[in-house]
């Protein structure tokens, strides 16, 4: 017997016990583990955690081996781990047409197999026979290749391998949009195989690609081309996802044990420590027993009950999946699984938690099974013996449990092998975690973010001069090459590209702010590329410098929040013409450029210097896989020559937009101007009119672009009495109107001054309880130059198609072609080129130009370009509506919201009109999606896919506008931004629209964030002179923000005149202060119905709303909402928190196409959700049926209105009788219901939600649980 030390004493034991549990399941020819005797199939994630087993206890050996027979185990088990890593890798490669397909489908019949036969490593069941798609097992596997490569093992050989492993990392890059079967294997919890989005998956995909990334699979002996890439903007997706998830697993499965390899070993996906600590706390809370923890809840895995239930099942007797309403049977019975304790010990071990680490392994201890030859082994699970089930359901964790399932457990014992090597110091956290993930929550440095502005040419350069800015032309920025980034998008397309095996490389079509904030070089050579938004290639949206410079804004914040390379982002700015306006920067960009020049913008430090002075400290990555096969590529050679940003940065632009042509970048193919430059946006009111309009038609006919868009809102329906009725007051309670009826309120404002209230703005209460009342309490401000006269123009919107086409009809083709060539007024341009187009379609040739065919199609563009230049936004988006023109990543977009659990639709609702959007569709059917639930309103069909794109980059931004809410209804929140810009510019609704698509996408989208957020804004009207000429004005709204000084100011000076003794308002005001006085009274007006209708249109709804309402579900046998019932077997099928439920009682209260009305309905299950959480009573019996309750609650309102002389006697009460409520209703209330219901607070005395309990108490017969007392409070707490 050799003399040994205690440590080698212990290797040789744990030996023994990988050779007893582990290496007996080893296919000695394969190198591949099956997991049971009973059949040979080898599991994917088994046999990665079984190699991770013999990894560490290699290194074990490796670091304290005392004699060559230890150093021979050490080698012996080094190339076991290399040769069953290689095993999984051949069987994989032996599916390279299906990881080649799946790149462009992500379809589950084209998903690599999740488990092979050990004997073959071929397949061992069919595609369809199984769930395969599993992302994190293959993911857990580009993991553990890294790290065991980062340790030195060399486990890949040939180029042809490292293109399949950069193809696996395509494979899984795009985890947060792929519903898969997740960790068991079998998706949803009633295993009916329908995948879903898995926390666990979208994990340990950030997880691999972040070890993957810049990783030589040659180790030591390998070159430019073995190193993996990887695009860190798909890290930030997968984070984003993976942290708005969080603790929850799935839509099925509001929590899961599987998390802990997420927040933890082997992945550490989470550097958000609250959010780390949060989702293990709750694992502990909710599925944690006496004998390991349970996977998820309602888990009827190895449970007796899953065996009764498919016995009995007459059906099918050999189901694998389980009746929704059978998971209640299985609650707290399900089976415990110690395996989650060896990975709670493992954290402990890895957070330094001697405490932890020792109370788990104390635990692990006496869960330990015994086999016939003395080795101590981990069970699978621990399971609720027959006998002892109904003892269990009565009194939870009190019955003994038995040891089931496989004994051992691959899985269980591997890690277990592992804890123990860690927690005897045999080997170390960072020999596991070479490559340093569990570090992943420490305190990162602070960020410089560099940037570097660049002028397009010396005319931009000179203009900039002006400004004291000096910085280099793209040209003086050599030796570095700027291109835009969809030319990165194409190098990145020969990434992965391999011939012999038909794998075509990176098909991502898209790029992010993090892959273009990076230095790249290429055969010595040094990239540089602009962030995508300044590409004016893109939608219009890249054609507002105002959306531009907040786009820059936010992509420095993100760069903050998720940079993680070395060296520090570099971002390229280009200012190029269409920047410039009346011969000077505009005015958004030369802020932001002023705000880099001072080293801080919103908070994040900024470097600005020159391009070259910041190579030193940027991060710079080499192009590695172009500089071998594919230097001498001819596409991407023509594709850089053809992109390099010189002097010109659109040829497009200039030469439709400035008049101009660049003849270095300039090609003849590309269209030519054809219409005459426009001088004015409009036909002069009065006076001389154009040559051309001395037609057979009278010139007093002439429409000053009048051609009407067809609206798919109906906005009257969505506003207030006070907005559709317009009631007489004084002069001053109401603004003023010009010759042209547009509001005009200087005078207002002028003796609110002079009276010595505080001027400027006079503020409303914030947006969430609003008014509705008259315009100058919404800052519609006065126009600041006083030459202005009035009216908002209107620019060539398009409305009305018929009255167009009456318009010219009888004119000749020709004879309107010949008056386009001369007209250079916009709106009539737009006028007779939007006939042409109705008449005559896109395709029609117009011979306006004869040396060359100008069709339709040719002039729509031009406009197209021109009405941007000129940001007669109206006129953009109609324009970008016929000719189809989609926002490039508008399907990207959709899934951004899709993939955080919220559903979209568009369109108004009730269905078919409303299309609802529950999976990611592709851009063409998305496309016609939007556009057959708009119908005509080819303005609202881009205007939806505008809406889309904010949406989406709020939620990115800002997720916490978007809580406890599920869907978003683009339609509504359309109809509700135009209501809402209605008040605040006191006009109709059919001039609130016309004016919302008038208004630039900054302010369209600053007005969506107002919208969502509650801030309260205004409207100034703005005369703006074209960018390219004195003479054009543009009249529009602007959307503001009101002074946060002023709202404080404004709402002081309403509670001291509350408090006030207050004055009868039935006679005429006849001072200033009794306007005042007047105001704050109206200022109540509309209050509450307006933030019931933004609510219900934003589908918001108060915390914990959806568990509530379980509750209510569990003591009721339903709940009926509109024409949905909710069944009490729901709770039978889901759990309280789970993400199903809550979106079936979103589709239930969806069926409400009154947002009011379904707001009401909202506060009615709040108010009996009270009534159930203070346990008043054990249960309804009878179903609660909402719409009755609210009605009731409406009549007991209208009642006390009656009997103290309220408002609603003016329509919809009456002392009287036989008073019969007219139909429609005369107050406009909708649903039946009062409209002053509707504007009602919740609380007081005269609430809603007093009458709403007070109808619960009558109808749901509450008041006689309550024991003979006569009198109950009904006040709400």
């Amino acid at each position: 017997m050799r003399s040994r030390r205690n440590s080698g004493v212990r290797l040789d034991y744990f030996h023994s016990l990988l050779e007893r549990t582990i290496f007996k399941n080893q296919n000695p020819v394969t190198g591949l583990y099956f997991s049971n005797t009973e059949s040979n199939d080898a599991w994917v994630r088994d046999n990665v955690y079984a190699i991770m087993a013999v990894w560490a206890l290699s290194m074990s050996y490796r670091k304290q081996a005392d004699l060559d027979e230890d150093r021979a185990k050490a080698y012996n088990l080094e190339q076991d781990v290399v040769r069953s890593m290689r095993a999984l890798l051949t069987s994989m490669i032996k599916q390279v047409a299906k990881v080649e397909k799946f790149k462009h489908t992500q379809s589950l019949e084209d998903s690599l197999h999740a488990k092979y036969s050990s004997v073959t490593g071929h397949t061992c069941v069919g595609d369809k026979e199984w769930g395969h798609l599993q992302v994190d097992a293959t993911s857990l596997y580009l993991l553990m290749l890294s790290q065991m490569t980062a340790s030195g093992l060399q486990i890949v050989f040939t180029l042809d391998e490292v293109d399949f492993i950069q193809n696996l990392v395509f494979y899984i890059e795009n985890a947060y949009r792929i519903p898969d079967y997740g960790i068991w294997e079998r998706g949803d919890k009633t295993n009916h195989g329908q995948p879903e989005l898995n926390a666990s998956s979208i994990g340990m995909a950030k997880a691999a690609m972040e070890a993957v990334n810049e990783l030589d699979l040659f180790c030591a002996r390998g070159g430019a081309a073995s190193v993996i890439h990887i695009k860190s903007d798909k890290v930030a997706q997968c984070q984003a996802i993976l942290h708005s998830m969080l603790p929850r697993e799935s839509s099925s499965k509001e929590i899961d044990a599987g998390l802990l390899s997420v927040i933890g070993f082997p992945a550490f996906a989470v550097d958000d420590e609250n959010i780390l600590n949060y989702t293990r706390d709750t694992i502990v809370s909710k599925l944690q027993g006496q004998y390991g923890c349970k996977r998820f809840l309602r888990d009827g895995y190895k449970t007796v009950k899953e065996h009764e239930q498919v016995t009995i099942h007459e059906k099918d007797p050999a189901r694998m999946y389980y009746e929704p309403a059978e998971l209640k049977i299985f609650e707290n019975i399900e089976c415990e699984w110690p395996l989650f304790y060896v990975y709670l010990m493992l954290d402990g071990i890895f957070t330094g938690n001697k405490e932890k680490t020792s109370e788990y392994f104390d635990a692990i201890d006496e869960l330990m099974v015994y086999l016939p030859d003395g080795s101590k082994v981990m069970p699978e699970l621990y399971y609720v013996p027959e006998e002892k089930v109904e003892l269990e359901y009565r009194s939870p964790s009190s019955q003994v449990r038995k040891a089931g399932g496989r004994i051992p457990h691959l899985w269980s014992q591997a890690l277990y092998i592992i804890a123990m090597l860690l927690k005897e110091n045999h080997v170390t956290t960072g020999e596991l975690d070479p490559l340093n993930r569990r570090q992943v929550t420490e305190a990162k440095p602070d960020l410089v973010i560099q940037v570097a502005v660049l002028a397009e040419d010396t005319v931009v350069q000179e203009v900039l001069k002006s400004h004291d800015i000096f910085v280099q032309t793209v040209a003086e920025a050599s030796p570095i090459f700027i291109y835009p980034a969809r030319v990165l998008i194409h190098i990145f397309k020969h990434l992965g590209e391999n011939k012999k095996m038909k794998l075509s490389g990176n098909v991502c079509g898209e790029t992010g702010v993090l892959s273009t904030s990076m230095l790249y070089t290429l055969h010595g050579k040094i990239l540089a590329f602009v962030p995508q938004f300044l590409d004016h290639h893109q939608f219009y949206l890249a054609l507002d410098n105002d959306l531009l410079a907040d786009l820059m804004k936010n992509d420095v914040a993100f760069l903050r929040n998720n940079w993680k390379e070395l060296g520090r982002p570099t971002v390229t700015i280009t200012v190029t013409h269409g920047m410039i306006e009346n011969e000077s920067i505009q005015k958004s960009i030369l802020s932001n450029i002023r705000k880099f020049q001072t080293g801080y913008i919103n908070g994040v430090q900024i470097h600005m210097d020159k391009i070259g002075n910041l190579i030193s400290t940027s991060c710079i990555k080499r192009l590695t896989f172009l500089e071998s096969e594919h230097a001498s590529d001819a596409s991407l050679a023509q594709a850089l020559a053809k992109h390099c940003i010189h002097s010109s940065y659109d040829p497009v632009w200039q030469a439709l937009v400035l008049g101009q042509s660049s003849s270095q970048n300039l090609k003849s193919n590309y269209p030519q101007p054809s219409l005459p430059a426009v001088v004015a946006l409009d036909t002069p009111e009065s006076g001389t009119s154009t040559p051309q309009s001395a037609s057979s038609h009278d010139s007093s006919r002439r429409l000053h672009g009048i051609i009407s868009r067809t609206r798919s809102i109906d906005i009257e329906s969505g506003l207030p009495t006070q907005t559709r009725r317009r009631l007489p007051s004084s002069p001053l309670d109401r603004p003023t109107t010009d010759s042209q009826g547009i509001p005009s309120i200087e005078i207002a404002f002028g003796e609110l001054k002079d009276s010595g209230l505080p001027g400027g703005l006079f503020p409303l209460s914030p947006l969430s309880p609003s008014s509705t009342g008259s315009s100058d309490r919404h800052f519609v401000l006065p126009e600041e130059s006083t030459d202005s006269t009035g009216m908002i123009r209107k620019v060539a919107s398009w409305m009305d198609t018929t009255e167009l086409m009456d318009l010219y009809a009888g004119q000749e083709d020709e004879e309107l072609v010949s008056q386009l060539r001369a007209c250079t007024t916009l709106s009539e341009q737009a006028d007779i080129v939007h006939y042409l187009f109705e008449k005559n379609g896109l395709d029609w040739n117009t011979h306006i130009n004869k040396e060359s065919e100008v069709t339709v199609r040719n002039l729509m563009t031009e406009l197209y370009y021109k009405s941007a230049k000129h940001r007669t936004w109206s006129l953009v988006r109609h324009a970008a509506g016929i000719l189809q023109k989609r926002v490039e990543h508008l399907a990207q977009s959709v899934t951004d919201l899709l993939v955080r659990q919220k559903q979209v639709s568009v369109g108004l609702p009730p269905e078919p009109r409303e299309r609802i959007i529950l999976a990611p569709l592709p851009p063409n059917e998305l496309e016609e999606l939007i556009y057959e639930s708009c119908g005509e309103d080819r303005s609202g069909a881009v205007l939806t896919q505008e809406l889309i794109i904010y949406l989406s980059l709020f939620i990115r931004t800002e997720p916490h506008l978007f809580t406890q809410m599920f869907r978003l209804r683009v339609g509504l929140i359309m109809q509700v931004m135009t209501s809402e810009l209605a008040r605040a510019m006191n006009c109709d609704a059919d001039d609130a629209y016309e004016q919302l698509v008038t208004l630039s996408p900054c302010e369209l989208k600053e007005l969506l964030h107002h919208i969502l957020s509650g801030r309260e804004f205004g409207v100034t009207i703005t005369s703006t002179k074209s960018s390219h000429g004195s003479t054009l004005m543009n009249r529009r709204p602007t959307i503001i923000c009101a002074p946060k000084e002023e709202v404080s100011a404004g709402l002081t000076l309403k509670r001291q005149l509350t408090r006030s003794r207050r004055k009868s308002l039935t006679r005429q005001p006849t001072t200033i202060q009794d306007l005042v006085e007047q105001e704050v009274t109206e200022d109540r007006v509309g209050l509450w119905l307006r933030r019931r209708r933004v609510d219900g249109s934003l589908n918001r709804a108060p915390a914990d709303f959806y568990a509530k309402v379980w509750k209510i579900l569990e003591v009721c046998p339903g709940i009926q909402i509109a024409r949905r019932f909710l069944s009490q077997s729901m709770t039978r099928e889901m759990t309280s928190n789970e993400f199903k439920f809550a979106l079936e009682v979103e589709n239930a209260l969806n069926t409400v196409p009154e947002p009011e009305y379904r707001q009401l309905m909202v506060e009615t299950l709040m108010v009996i959700a009270c009534v159930v959480e203070n346990a008043w009573i054990p249960g309804f019996g009878q179903v609660i049926d909402v719409a009755q309750l609210v009605n009731a609650a409406n009549n007991l309102f209208l009642g006390d209105q009656a009997a103290y002389d309220g408002d609603a006697l003016q329509c919809c009460a009456s002392t009287d009788p036989g008073f019969q409520r007219p139909h429609p209703l005369s107050c406009q209330g909708t649903a039946g219901i009062c409209e002053h219901f509707y504007d009602s607070a919740p609380s007081g005395c005269y609430g809603t939600m007093v009458y709403m309990t007070k109808a619960s108490l009558q109808i749901l017969n509450v008041a006689q649980m309550f024991e003979g007392q006569d009198r109950v409070d009904c006040r709400p707490s």
